[in-house]
């Protein structure tokens, strides 16, 4: 095998659990689950398939569930693969990792893949702007930076490369349970970009030795920053138009129509609205920001 170990942090997926496992048995020697303490068949699925449970107490922070498996899971490979429960890789990015991976030449130590959505059962291929992961890094050679929204996997030494092929997100639950979902991410999302804005957060990466981002990470962090400091609502606006119009959006029929404006404009609104309700409680101080959002939103800064 390729001495690969995937890692897959779990809670309630029993209706994804198996596709993943299946997928992730094409070119992983090991699979773990890090588990939230599932009440549902996810941990009897994985384990009757072979992979490794380990359970660890959700404490609403992906990074650190995640840098927890990295720091307590068995792992005796070379790399590690992070994938969700609800992705697969196609079968054309499993035939690259196989062809490519063992002649890596030894200054690689993380490989990007483009990650695409499905909605509704439907591949969103107009309208996107392309997604880069890196999702594969050698072991002890990365971690995921610990932020809000959007963490990447940050290589401690090395360099990244891109290779060709891509992975999907292809979630099976109802759009009411997205809806939910997006609602839950908005306020972290909100959180993210007023840190931006005011820089009142601390940088819990900050300090590794080494520390890197791929180029598409840093490239997507840049472009976050300028969409920061654009005003509230309208860029909201503005983005889903370039999505829906500029970039296609509106060829893809219905499904194409719902994606842009609930995750291009539905959403990206919710997150200007709970910051406009933050600020006009709070003003710019951070002080009061975060025990505004301690009391509404139970998210302690």
């Amino acid at each position: 095998m390729l001495s690969i170990s995937t890692i897959i942090l779990t809670y309630n997926e029993e209706k994804h659990i198996e596709r993943c496992i299946l997928n992730a048995q094409k070119f992983s020697d090991e699979i773990f689950l890090v588990d939230s303490f599932s009440n549902d068949r996810t941990v009897e699925i994985a384990e009757s398939m072979g992979a490794k449970v380990y359970q660890n107490k959700w404490e609403n922070n992906y990074a650190k569930q995640f840098n927890w498996g990295l720091n307590n899971l068995p792992i005796e490979t070379t790399w590690v693969f992070r994938l969700d429960a609800d992705e697969y890789l196609t079968n054309e990015l499993v035939e690259e990792i196989h062809s490519k991976v063992s002649h890596l030449s030894s200054n690689i130590s993380g490989v990007v893949f483009e990650r695409k959505m499905f909605f509704l059962n439907k591949l969103m291929t107009k309208g996107m702007l392309q997604m880069n992961m890196l999702r594969l890094f050698k072991y002890q050679q990365g971690f995921c930076e610990e932020r809000w929204m959007d963490e990447h996997i940050i290589l401690t030494n090395g360099e990244s490369i891109l290779f060709d092929n891509y992975f999907v997100d292809h979630n099976l639950n109802s759009l009411g349970w997205w809806t939910q979902k997006h609602n839950g991410y908005s306020i972290r999302e909100a959180v993210d970009l007023l840190n931006l804005e005011l820089n009142f957060l601390d940088d819990k990466s900050k300090g590794a030795y080494g520390k890197k981002l791929s180029e598409d990470a840093e490239s997507k962090r840049e472009k976050k920053k300028k969409y920061a400091n654009m005003p509230l609502f309208v860029r909201a606006f503005i983005y889903f138009l370039y999505r829906y119009i500029i970039k296609l959006g509106f060829t893809q029929g219905k499904e194409g129509f719902l994606w842009h404006f609930l995750q291009g404009w539905w959403y990206r609104t919710l997150v200007d609205a709970k910051i406009y309700e933050i600020k006009k409680e709070c003003g710019n101080n951070p002080g009061q920001i975060k025990a505004f959002i301690s009391k509404n939103y139970d998210i302690h800064l």
